[in-house]
């Protein structure tokens, strides 16, 4: 999969008619994007042969090195990895992740942070031309929890153990040059149908018409089994051509076995498997925890080389 063109990141890796994906959790269909710039991010990599990488997961862990075949990489663009040893491309690799490091990897460190402001409406958010990463997930997956890791603020984005408190599109500006976009929850079963539907139409309404929006980070709970809803998530997402990076939360949680639950590499393996059906090839992801901070730095690196690029192109 190789990143090509970006300035709205739409990728080329969803659904075995390029663009397309099986029918989604949502209704609303945009036949014509409104940016087509970025259309090409992903694409085969069906010349090389598969080889399978080890990739180290963080060492709290107790898990054995997850192997990732050569056609499940995430290539950035302008990297060319065809006659790399597997050794030193399994170093490239971010680690708990499918993504390898490319030249734009840089100024990942956030070194200042500042809420902006909250909108119903796309067009009442920040106007400045800054590209932005959004976040957004089941209820209770802990999104707000991801975003203070992230810059390193235990209230920037504040937390609650009721889920659905998020009812806005929250602005973060971040060392003054791009944005941290936090989206309402979905899943939420107690929140008003109302309130819901609102949700679900100015999201998808970012979402589709977002001209600086680079990628969108779909966070997965991976302490427990796949979700119908998660799924449904990330087929609206590929079919409506919305680049997509998925983070896979709470993987420090770890289930005993005789009480029937999986680990987190167990869980992920299983959605993985799922969105085949939805994915031409596999998109990027990486494995987080807030609490330990794994997949922190990972998470940076990754935004970072997809903005520089984006602001490149």
């Amino acid at each position: 999969m190789i990143l090509a063109q970006l300035p709205r990141l739409r990728l080329s890796i969803f659904a075995k008619s390029h663009f397309s994906l099986a029918s989604s959790h949502f209704n609303l269909i945009n036949p014509n994007p409104p940016v087509k710039l970025a259309r090409t991010l992903f694409s085969n990599l069906a010349t090389v042969e598969p080889i399978p990488l080890p990739v180290s997961d963080s060492s709290h862990l107790d898990a054995a090195p997850v192997e990732i075949p050569l056609d499940k990489l995430f290539i950035p663009p302008e990297t060319d990895i065809s006659g790399e040893e597997p050794s030193r491309l399994a170093a490239r690799i971010l680690k708990g992740s499918n993504i390898v490091l490319s030249k734009y990897a840089r100024d990942a460190q956030v070194v200042q942070a500042d809420y902006v402001k909250s909108s119903v409406r796309t067009e009442d958010c920040p106007a400045d031309g800054l590209p932005e990463f959004a976040l957004v997930g089941r209820s209770n997956v802990g999104k707000s929890s991801l975003l203070n890791s992230l810059v390193k603020r235990k209230r920037l984005a504040l937390t609650s153990k009721k889920p659905g408190k998020t009812q806005c599109i929250n602005h973060f500006r971040i060392n003054d040059n791009w944005y941290l976009v936090d989206l309402p929850g979905y899943g939420y079963a107690s929140a008003p149908h109302e309130l819901k539907k609102d949700w679900n139409k100015f999201t998808k309404d970012y979402f589709l018409n977002r001209s600086t929006l680079v990628s969108v980070f779909l966070l997965v709970d991976a302490s427990l089994p796949a979700k119908q809803i998660d799924l449904d998530y990330a087929s609206w997402l590929g079919q409506n051509q919305v680049p997509m990076t998925m983070v896979f939360t709470k993987c420090d949680k770890r289930k005993k076995k005789k009480n029937g639950g999986k680990r987190p590499e167990e869980n992920i393996k299983e959605f993985q498997d799922l969105i085949q059906g939805f994915f031409e090839t596999t998109p990027p992801w990486i494995m987080t925890s807030s609490v330990t901070n794994q997949g922190r730095d990972e998470i940076l690196l990754h935004m970072a080389q997809l903005r520089n690029y984006w602001l490149k192109h």
